[in-house]
C-alpha cells in the first residue's frame, strides 16, 4: 500500500462535503439508478467513500472493491468517463469482466480530477436494469457534480493547509514573544547595574574625557532600560497579559514629567526642553506608566528632530480630563507611515543612527488604551506634535 495515500482521510474529506449526499441522492432520482457511490481509486485500491443504495449492493464507506475487478480502474488510467445505457447490448462490454462479476446492465462513471492534475477517484452509478444514460443532459450532469466535488475537496486541502501555517505560525509567535519575555527579565538587571555604577562614577569628579564616557555609560543605559521595558510590554500584551496599570489620584503629574525630562536633557543636553503645566484637577493615572508613555514620546522627538531644536511639552487636566502634547521640529511624516506608526515594529523614516525596534510608539499607544485614552499625531512641515488624551475617570 502507498504510504503517502491516507484512504481514511480521504473517507474522512467526502464525508464532510454535505454536499455529497444530495448529490448521490439526485443522481438516482434523475436516472433512476439504484446504487451511486464516490469511489477513492488509487494504483493498489478501490474504496467506497460515500453511498447511495436501494439495490442493496452491499458496500457502504470504507469497503472496498478488489481494484482489478472494476472498471474505475481503467478511468483511472485514460481518465475519461464510461456511460452504458445497456451492458447487453454493448459490443466492448458485453462481455466484459466487470458487469459479468457484478450483475449490473447501465453503468456511468466520471473521473474526479483535483486542481492540481491528481486523480481521486470517481462518481460513478450501477443499476441492475438499462437506463438512459448517454445524452448530454445526464453526462453535463454528471460532470458538473464531479467537478463540484473535486472543487470541495480542493478547498478543504487549501483549509488545512492554511490551518496548519496559521498554528505553525501561532507557535512560532508564542516561542519568540517568551523569548522576548524572558531576554528582557535576563537584561534588566544587568542593565540596572550599569546604570547605578555610571551614576556612582559621575560622583568621582572625573576629567573631561573620563565624565564624557561616563555620560555616554549611562546614555546607552537609559535607552536599553527603556528598550527591555517596551519588549517586557510588549511580550506581556501579546501572551495575554496586556498593559498592567496601577492607577492613583494625582494632584498633578508635574514632578513626575520632570523626571522624565531630566533623564532626557541628560543625555540630549543640545536639545531644548521646555515644559508648561497647567494642572487644574487630580488625574487618575498610572504614573509609571505615564513616565513610561512621556519617555518614549521625548526620546521620539529628540530622535527626529534637528540638534539644538526646541521640543516643546505640554500638560494639563481639568475636569474633562488629562491632556500631555509633545511637539518637535522636523521632516513632516507621510500620511501612509502615519497610518501604521502605531503598528509593532514600525517605524517612520530613519537615518543611519536611529535604529530601534519601533516598539516605542506601540506601547505608547497601548498604555493609553489602557487608561481608556487616545495617543494621536498630527504632523506637517512646521512640526510633528504627539497628543495624549486620557478621560476624568475617579478612581
Amino acid at each position: 500500500m502507498n504510504p503517502h495515500i491516507d484512504i481514511r482521510s480521504d473517507i474522512e474529506a467526502i464525508s464532510r462535503i454535505p454536499a455529497v449526499a444530495h448529490i448521490l441522492e439526485i443522481i438516482c432520482q434523475t436516472t433512476g439508478m439504484g446504487f451511486a457511490a464516490v469511489a477513492r481509486v488509487t494504483t493498489e485500491q478501490w474504496v467506497a467513500c460515500a453511498v447511495h443504495d436501494h439495490i442493496n449492493f452491499g458496500l457502504v464507506p470504507g469497503a472496498e472493491l478488489k481494484l482489478e475487478t472494476t472498471i474505475c480502474n481503467e478511468i483511472r488510467e485514460h481518465r475519461e468517463s464510461v456511460i452504458i445505457d445497456h451492458v447487453a447490448e454493448d459490443e466492448y462490454f458485453a462481455n466484459h469482466h466487470t458487469p459479468l462479476t457484478y450483475g449490473f446492465q447501465s453503468y456511468i462513471s466520471i473521473p474526479i480530477i483535483l486542481k492540481n492534475g491528481d486523480f481521486f477517484g470517481t462518481l460513478c452509478a450501477i443499476d441492475p436494469k438499462p437506463a438512459k444514460l448517454n445524452n448530454p443532459t445526464t453526462v453535463g450532469m454528471f460532470k458538473m457534480f464531479a467537478d463540484l466535488i473535486a472543487f470541495h475537496l480542493d478547498a478543504l486541502e487549501e483549509i488545512a493547509v492554511t490551518e496548519e501555517r496559521l498554528q505553525l505560525e501561532k507557535e512560532t509567535s508564542e516561542l519568540r514573544e517568551q523569548f522576548i519575555a524572558i531576554l528582557g527579565h535576563d537584561l534588566r538587571n544587568p542593565v540596572n547595574a550599569i546604570s547605578n555604577s555610571s551614576q556612582l562614577l559621575n560622583r568621582m569628579g572625573l576629567d573631561h574625557r573620563g565624565q564624557r564616557l561616563v555620560n555616554i555609560i549611562h546614555d546607552s543605559a537609559f535607552k536599553m532600560s527603556g528598550l527591555i521595558e517596551n519588549m517586557l510590554d510588549f511580550a506581556s500584551g501579546r501572551l495575554g497579559g496586556g498593559i498592567s496599570l496601577t492607577r492613583t489620584n494625582y494632584p498633578d503629574l508635574e514632578a513626575i514629567l520632570d523626571q522624565v525630562i531630566s533623564e532626557i536633557q541628560v543625555i540630549s543636553p543640545e536639545r531644548r526642553l521646555v515644559a508648561n503645566y497647567d494642572f487644574k484637577h487630580p488625574v487618575y493615572a498610572d504614573g509609571k506608566r505615564i513616565a513610561q508613555l512621556f519617555g518614549n514620546l521625548l526620546t521620539n522627538a529628540v530622535k527626529y528632530s534637528p540638534a539644538e531644536s526646541l521640543i516643546e511639552i505640554s500638560a494639563n487636566s481639568d475636569p474633562e480630563g488629562f491632556v500631555l502634547k509633545v511637539s518637535n521640529p522636523g521632516r513632516p511624516i507621510p500620511q501612509e507611515i502615519i497610518e501604521r506608526l502605531f503598528q509593532p515594529f514600525s517605524r517612520g523614516e530613519v537615518e543611519p543612527d536611529q535604529k530601534g525596534l519601533g516598539l516605542g510608539l506601540y506601547i505608547s499607544s497601548e498604555i493609553a488604551k489602557a487608561h481608556n485614552g487616545t495617543l494621536s499625531i498630527s504632523s506637517c512641515e512646521a512640526q510633528t506634535c504627539f497628543t495624549l488624551i486620557i478621560p476624568q475617570l475617579s478612581a
